[in-house]
């Protein structure tokens, strides 16, 4: 199906009944080439890649709920590619790449949005990291701009520059940085992937994987047995429950991690803006709501929802911030299940058990890394090797310690990440 202004007001005129279901509904089949547990983001795109990069349509993706439900619709929608490490550097930088190409890609306006990121800093010790930092990004290829106070100003004057506890010594500028709506993210990707014949099916549990003489050999549904000779775990947060289906103890926590949006209000924040000292975030919707977050929860739960006193430690870091947002009512609040690594990097690996694939760890970081986590697995499942741009993401670096990724430098701890 296509879109155009013209169909679209001429269903605005019509009542909006002469739209057909985006992608079909299938009764799961009796065997596929390539089986993805995860109708998310990650799952979705993975598909995607699969059909249009290598050809492979004979594909179900399982989803235990509906497309669209899990952490691909509960997150701040920010994409990036401002990071330092190497390993994490290229990945984040091509999947930026893909994020500029997407909307052409898939025929589907994603509503992916530059208006630029600034990461502010507070102190002259977080300016000369952010300097390294903008030096890795240029030197990757991407964009950074070192930017004074007075930089700052201009670009964001409703920002409280007179705090003397937090003051404001200047922000790394990220143009090429940004927003895209999360739910036509999923939906792009489903419709794409379907339109390719892949067969996403919804309300459908993954119960047990099957293994024989170390191969894996299908997986256990709600809706039945389904036999394939690759299976991909693709499920962020319950990444360690799916894997103990299949005899996996992953090194992975999970936590809950909350946002938060405002009534809509006239367009204030044209970027997004992330506040050093607090580790808040926030940026405006299309539809004029202030979008925002801070950190996890730090304890382990499966629970969509969070807790009082992180609402508070963001509200305060909020206010101390901008204090004009103190004018705004809190409309709803939301949590994801973040799948934590030790070192805050994510995974892309084989496991032991031939034709068994994992795709987890994304910790707080996975919505930006939507469409080069699905490049990167769809390459590594369809060719057996990794992605030159996502080689580092080892599962077996936890065992070994070799090659860890410890971005923020914090040590090899879940809730420091």
């Amino acid at each position: 199906m296509r879109y155009t202004g013209l169909r679209v007001i001429a269903e605005g005129l019509l009542g909006q009944r002469g739209w057909k279901p985006v992608w079909r509904d299938p009764a799961p089949k009796a065997e596929y080439d390539v089986i993805i547990i995860g109708g998310g983001g990650h799952g979705l795109s993975t598909a995607f890649y699969l059909a249009q990069e290598h050809g492979i349509t004979n594909v179900a993706v399982l989803e235990k709920g509906y497309i669209g439900g899990g952490n691909v619709g509960r997150n701040t929608t920010i994409v990036r590619a401002n990071y330092f490490l190497p390993g994490n550097s290229e990945f984040y930088s091509h999947s930026l790449k893909l994020w500029e190409g997407l909307e052409s890609t898939l025929n589907y306006n994603v509503m992916h949005s530059q208006r630029g990121l600034i990461n502010l800093f507070h102190s002259d010790g977080q300016r000369d990291a952010f300097v390294r930092r903008g030096n890795a990004m240029i030197n990757q290829g991407d964009d950074a701009v070192l930017l004074d106070r007075d930089g700052v100003r201009r670009h964001l004057p409703y920002l409280d520059f007179d705090n003397t506890r937090f003051p404001i010594y200047g922000g790394l500028f990220h143009p090429r940085g940004g927003t895209a709506r999360h739910d036509a993210v999923a939906w792009g990707y489903a419709r794409g992937a379907d339109s390719r014949g892949v067969d996403l099916i919804q309300n459908c549990e993954v119960t047990g994987i099957d293994i024989a003489n170390g191969a894996v050999t299908g997986v256990q549904t709600t809706r039945g047995a389904i036999r394939a000779k690759k299976v991909a775990m693709v499920v962020a947060g319950r990444s360690g429950q799916v894997a103990a289906m299949a005899g996996m103890r992953l090194p992975i926590e999970s936590h809950v991690l909350q946002a938060f949006v405002t009534e809509g209000l006239k367009p204030i924040i044209d970027h997004v803006v992330s506040f050093g000292m607090g580790h808040f975030y926030i940026s405006q919707s299309d539809k004029g709501g202030l979008v925002f977050g801070g950190d996890i929860d730090f304890y382990a739960s499966y629970a969509s929802r969070g807790n009082l006193p992180m609402a508070e430690h963001v509200m305060e870091a909020a206010m101390t911030l901008m204090p004009a947002i103190g004018r705004a009512r809190v409309l709803r609040s939301w949590g994801g299940i973040m799948d934590m690594t030790p070192d805050g990097s994510p995974i892309i690996d084989k496991t032991d058990t031939h034709g068994l694939f994992v795709d987890a760890g994304w910790c707080y970081g996975g919505f930006k890394a939507v469409p080069g986590s699905g490049f990167a697995l769809a390459h590594l499942i369809a060719t057996g090797r990794p992605l030159e741009t996502a080689a580092r993401f080892r599962l077996d670096r936890f065992r070994t310690g070799v090659g860890l990724l410890d971005e923020e430098g914090t040590g090899s701890q879940h809730n420091l990440h």
